[in-house]
């Protein structure tokens, strides 16, 4: 099996698709990983960490692209990598394709075997590959949301962190899986008060009891129209935390909700690589990371654990790297015939939508997945 690994080219990505220690793992087991010189660099590994664990450099994102059995990405591929998908290819990375059907419909042109980060499921972590990433996005959140609260960055000129003769700052998380618990719990320890808003009144329980330390300064509440219109209205901060597997999630504000809100305060809308959850929503990049409508500044960065590659390289590494030994083991396809929830990950297979969602989204009826 030749693995191949490009650089990644969506703006503001540093992350690798592997370690070097996961690339030992495969070389160990007779297996060729071919990656794009420099796809390391932005995560502190350099071309020379591969080829000492027996990798292959290749110069450019063609050579990768053009003769690897299997590409491993971060990242979707991005427009100007699609004319250097082959026909009859297979890709493992980070999809979104409910929120990107020009890629969607590339890969159903191309016959493209697409597994995605996202949908992969296991029974005692649910979505294993997506989680660490998750609880990554979860902690940035809070940070870009303390961040933007500043005056000097557009904000109403508040800080997210407790001071002693000063009102805390009221955070709202709309979602509670792991981006929004992981937001809940970062921005309770800098003495925020937080709302944690969920449609499941057991995971909020569940949450308020774990926590039971932090329960003066948390609130939870039951997701209907009303509650999170009154809960963003009194905010200064709202973080979208809700994900819907292979789907766009729901839009949760808006934007004549939104005008309600107050001038300076934050929305953070951390479903953006699924199409976002805020009427307003659009994709930026750190670049360019915020914009403002009605007075709410939006922050919508659409890689956000980019910013931290060291880190979430090393998470996303570990989490694919069982299902990439597996493939090493058994091939793809027995691979994926073998465990249901790898197989999950397949959204498109031989030009079909094989993710429900993703067909939903396209107005067809998936294709079960079938060798």
């Amino acid at each position: 099996m030749l693995f191949g690994i490009p650089s990644e080219t969506k703006v503001g990505e540093h992350r690798v698709a592997l370690t070097p220690e996961s690339a030992k793992e495969l070389t160990s087991r007779n297996q060729t990983i071919l990656i794009q010189t420099g796809a390391g660099a932005g995560s502190g590994y350099s071309d020379d960490s591969y080829r000492n664990v027996g990798c292959q450099i290749a110069q450019t994102a063609e050579e990768v692209w053009s003769t690897a059995d299997l590409i491993v990405k971060v990242k979707e591929p991005q427009p100007s990598e699609y004319d250097l998908i082959r026909n009859d290819s297979a890709l493992f990375t980070f999809l979104h394709l409910a929120a990107d059907l020009p890629l969607a419909n590339t890969l159903l042109s191309k016959s493209v075997l697409g597994i995605a980060y996202e949908t992969v499921t296991h029974p005692g972590t649910r979505f294993p590959i997506l989680a660490p990433m998750s609880a990554i996005a979860g902690q940035l959140a809070v940070h870009a949301a303390g961040h933007h609260l500043q005056r000097a960055h557009g904000g109403l000129g508040k800080l997210l962190s407790k001071i002693q003769g000063a009102p805390a700052a009221e955070v709202v998380v709309i979602g509670a899986g792991t981006v929004g618990q992981n937001s809940a719990l970062l921005a309770l320890a800098n003495g925020a008060n937080v709302t944690l808003i969920d449609v499941t009144q057991d995971r909020l329980d569940q949450f308020a009891s774990d926590n039971a330390h932090l329960v003066s300064s948390l609130k939870t509440v039951i997701s209907t129209k009303e509650s999170v219109e009154e809960s963003a209205i009194n905010a200064d901060v709202v973080i979208g935390a809700v994900y819907s597997p292979g789907r766009r999630p729901p839009v949760l504000l808006k934007e004549n909700q939104i005008a309600k809100m107050q001038t300076g305060s934050v929305l953070v809308d951390v479903a953006v690589d699924q199409g976002g959850c805020f009427e307003t929503t659009h994709a930026t990049t750190y670049e360019d990371p915020t914009y403002t409508v009605h007075g709410v500044v939006h922050y919508a960065v659409a890689n956000m654990p980019g910013a931290v590659p060291k880190t979430a390289t090393a998470a996303l590494s570990n989490a694919t790297l069982p299902y990439l030994i597996s493939i090493a083991e058994h091939g793809i396809i027995n691979a994926l015939k073998t465990d249901q929830g790898f197989a999950s990950g397949v959204n498109t297979h031989k030009g079909k939508p094989i993710d429900p969602g993703l067909a939903a989204i396209m107005g067809v009826t998936p294709t079960k997945f079938a060798a």
